[in-house]
Parts: structure tokens; C-alpha cells; sequence
């Protein structure tokens, strides 16, 4: 388990993994900050505000939360303060710690942050960096998703759904592939919940309209007659087992 650690910080507090990182402070949320040490390894952009950072416990991903839709020009990022363990950033901290402690591949959280502004806040979340990996949209692109990687995928999504894990955004952005095998990331608004039939098939039906979006259909019946078939039928071997 993680050893959780509570500290405040201007305007809020920081929760942080205390057996990978000693001490926490406020430029561990700050790219600037990182970069002042040479320590910013690269900050793609994007609604997420991902960095990757070099910390002291390993390469690591600094997410700041960001609304998305139309909600984003009203509000941006910042979401109502109903209490330091009811925030975005807290509760993803703590369910990815749970996760990794069920042996569940996902990115260790090393430390969450929240900031007040009035009667909201804004967040940030620093997650460790999983190696070498590609996302499942990349694999697409690159045609490397095949009948293999297709059942993999089904028995990734089928092994969280058995730990009753609702995944609010299960698509192919959220799926990592690297040596190692697949993971699951950003666990943001994510729950445990009883593993019940309708919520599973309406995580799987988000899955394959991801696919979808991002070309796995293109060039012919292959996705229909074959991948998802593929990846349905390992999603239920794997459930039942």
C-alpha cells in the first residue's frame, strides 16, 4: 500500500505517496519549476496539460485538470470545492493506489494536489511515467493492431471490470502498450462499483466506438468480422474466469 501523506500547501493541501518521495511542495506541480532544473523532459500539451517530468521518484507525468466541451470556455479549470477528499485530483490519487495495491496494472500515483480559489479549486495529479509504452490509438495507426493485441485488450478491460472498476473515459488514448504488457490510465471521475452487466457493456461499447474514431475499421470488414469479435470474446473467457 501507499504510504499517504497529507501536507498543506498554499491555498490547499498535497497528497502524496510518502514511500516514494520523502517531501512534497508546491514546484513539484509547476513545469516551470522543472524546467528551471533541467528536469521538464517534454510538455506535448493538449486539454490535459500533461508534462513529464524527471522526479526524484522516477520519470513521472504531471496532469493538470482541464474541463473539456463547451463547459472549458466557462470554466476551465476549475470545478466546485465540496471538500479536500471529494476533489478530482484526491480521489484519482486514492483509487489508483487502490488499484495498484489489487495488482492491477496502472500508473503508481506519487502525490495530488488541490488550490483553492473561492468556492473552487483547481487541481493537479503527478502519476509515475509507464516506460517504453504506446497508446492502443498509436498501435492503430501504425497497423499494429491485430487479432493478438485485440484479445489482450479484452482481457486488460475484462480484469478491471472483475475488480468492478468503471472507467469513465475507456477509450484508445487510455490504453498503454509496451513491453511489459497493457495498462490502463487517467482514472479521472473512475469508480469501483458491483460488476454489473450494464455499465460493463456500456465501458465496452465506448471502447469500440474509440477504435472506430480512430481507424481500426478502416480498410475493409476486418474490425467487425474479426478484431472485436476478438476482443469480445476474450473480454467474456476472461471475465468468467
Amino acid at each position: 500500500m501507499t504510504d499517504q501523506r497529507v501536507t498543506e500547501a498554499a491555498g490547499g493541501t498535497i497528497l502524496f505517496d510518502a514511500g516514494r518521495a520523502a517531501q512534497v511542495d508546491a514546484d513539484w506541480f509547476s513545469p516551470e519549476a522543472w524546467a528551471g532544473r533541467g528536469a521538464l523532459r517534454s510538455q506535448p500539451g493538449g486539454r490535459g496539460g500533461v508534462s513529464i517530468i524527471d522526479t526524484p521518484a522516477g520519470e513521472a507525468v504531471l496532469r493538470h485538470y482541464r474541463r473539456g466541451g463547451m463547459v472549458a470556455r466557462l470554466l476551465g479549470d476549475r470545478y466546485l470545492f465540496t471538500g479536500a477528499g471529494r476533489t478530482r485530483s484526491s480521489r484519482e490519487f486514492r483509487l489508483l493506489a487502490e488499484l495498484a495495491h489489487r495488482g492491477l496494472p496502472v500508473p503508481p500515483p506519487v502525490a495530488a494536489r488541490h488550490v483553492r480559489h473561492g468556492l473552487r479549486y483547481s487541481a493537479d495529479l503527478i502519476t509515475l511515467r509507464i516506460p517504453g509504452a504506446r497508446t492502443l490509438a498509436e498501435c492503430v495507426a501504425q497497423g499494429a493492431f491485430n487479432e493478438a493485441l485485440a484479445r489482450r485488450t479484452g482481457q486488460l478491460v475484462a480484469r478491471f471490470h472483475r475488480e468492478g472498476v468503471r472507467h469513465a473515459d475507456l477509450n484508445a488514448h487510455n490504453i498503454l502498450v509496451n513491453a511489459d504488457g497493457l495498462f490502463l490510465i487517467d482514472f479521472d471521475r473512475g469508480r469501483l462499483r458491483t460488476p454489473r452487466f450494464g455499465w460493463r457493456r456500456g465501458n465496452l461499447a465506448r471502447l469500440k466506438r474509440s477504435l472506430v474514431k480512430v481507424g481500426a475499421a478502416e480498410g475493409g470488414s476486418m474490425f467487425e468480422e474479426v478484431l472485436w469479435p476478438a476482443l469480445q470474446q476474450a473480454y467474456d473467457e476472461a471475465f468468467r474466469a
